[in-house]
C-alpha cells in the first residue's frame, strides 16, 4: 500500500530521521535530491528504496530508469513534510552505507583527515569534499562531531561521501593507537603553531586533525601532534573548512597531485 498521509508510520520514521540528522532504525540514511541520488548510484552504498512525488516521477524519469530498486510514490503534500530542504526536490532515497574499518581508512597511502568536535555540517561537508578533491585516503569523525546522516552535511559533500572511506563517532585513544600502528604523523591545525603548512613535510604517512572554531583541537590530540598553521594577514584564524582545504592542497602539491 502506498503511503499517502503524514501520519503513516513509515513516513513519520523518515521525518524523524531527517529532523534529527540520524539514520532510520534499520540503518538507512535519507538521501535527498536528484544530484545526491544520482551520485549514490554505482557506489558501495546499498540503495534500498526511492521515494518520489507523482510530478517527481516524471521529472526524474531518466534517473529512476537507472535504478532497480523499489520506487514508492508519495503525494506532494506528504513528501514536503518529509523534506529537510526549504523547497522539495521531489525525490529521495534510502540507502545503507558500507561499514569501513580502520584498515580501510589508514591502510592506504594519502593523508587521513580527522574532524575533532566539528559540529557545523557545512564545515564538515566542505572538509569531506576537499578530502576527496585533494587525494586524502579517508575522513575520521571523532565523538562530538556532526553525524554523517545529517542532511546539510550530505548536501555539502556534493557526493564525496559516497566515494571516500570514513569512520564515525570514534574516540581519541582509538585514533591515536591506530595512527601509531600505521606509523602516521599527526599534524594539528592551530593558529598558534610555529610550523607553517608550507614548511611541514606532508608527503609521508600522515593525518591532519582540525578542530572546531570555538575550541580548536582537543588538548589530548595537541599533545601528540605537530602543530601546523596557515599563515594569514590581518585575521587571526580561518574557517575550519577553509584552513583544512588549504592544508590538503599543500599535501597534494607535495605528493605531486596538484
Amino acid at each position: 500500500m502506498q503511503p499517502t498521509s503524514t501520519k503513516n508510520p513509515f513516513l513519520q520514521s523518515i521525518r524523524r530521521a531527517v529532523t534529527s540528522g540520524r539514520t532510520l532504525e534499520d540503518g538507512c540514511v535519507v538521501i535527498e535530491g536528484p544530484h545526491l541520488v544520482g551520485e549514490l548510484l554505482h557506489t558501495a552504498w546499498r540503495l534500498q528504496q526511492v521515494l518520489v512525488t507523482p510530478a517527481g516521477r516524471d521529472r526524474h524519469a531518466h534517473l529512476l530508469s537507472k535504478t532497480r530498486t523499489e520506487i514508492t510514490e508519495v503525494p506532494s503534500r506528504a513528501f514536503e513534510a518529509l523534506s529537510g530542504t526549504e523547497t522539495s526536490q521531489e525525490i529521495m532515497a534510502l540507502a545503507v552505507p558500507p561499514q569501513y574499518s580502520w584498515n580501510d581508512c589508514l591502510g592506504k597511502p594519502g593523508i587521513a583527515v580527522v574532524l575533532d568536535n566539528i559540529q557545523d555540517p557545512g564545515n564538515a561537508g566542505t572538509i569531506f569534499r576537499s578530502a576527496e578533491a585533494f587525494g586524502a585516503s579517508s575522513v575520521i569523525f571523532l565523538e562530538g562531531s556532526v553525524r554523517l546522516a545529517n542532511g546539510k552535511f550530505l548536501r555539502a559533500t556534493a557526493g564525496s561521501i559516497f566515494r571516500l572511506p570514513y569512520l564515525e563517532a570514534q574516540n581519541r585513544p582509538a585514533l591515536l593507537a591506530n595512527l601509531r600502528a600505521t606509523n602516521r604523523t599527526l599534524f594539528a591545525l592551530t593558529a598558534k603553531a610555529q610550523l607553517s603548512v608550507s614548511q611541514a613535510n606532508l608527503s609521508g604517512p600522515a593525518a591532519i586533525v582540525v578542530g572546531s572554531e570555538a575550541h580548536g583541537v582537543s588538548p589530548e590530540l595537541l599533545a601528540c601532534a605537530k602543530g601546523l598553521r596557515i599563515p594569514t594577514s590581518h585575521v587571526e584564524s580561518l574557517n575550519a573548512g577553509v584552513a583544512c582545504s588549504i592544508a590538503l592542497f599543500e599535501a597534494a602539491r607535495q605528493r605531486g597531485n596538484a
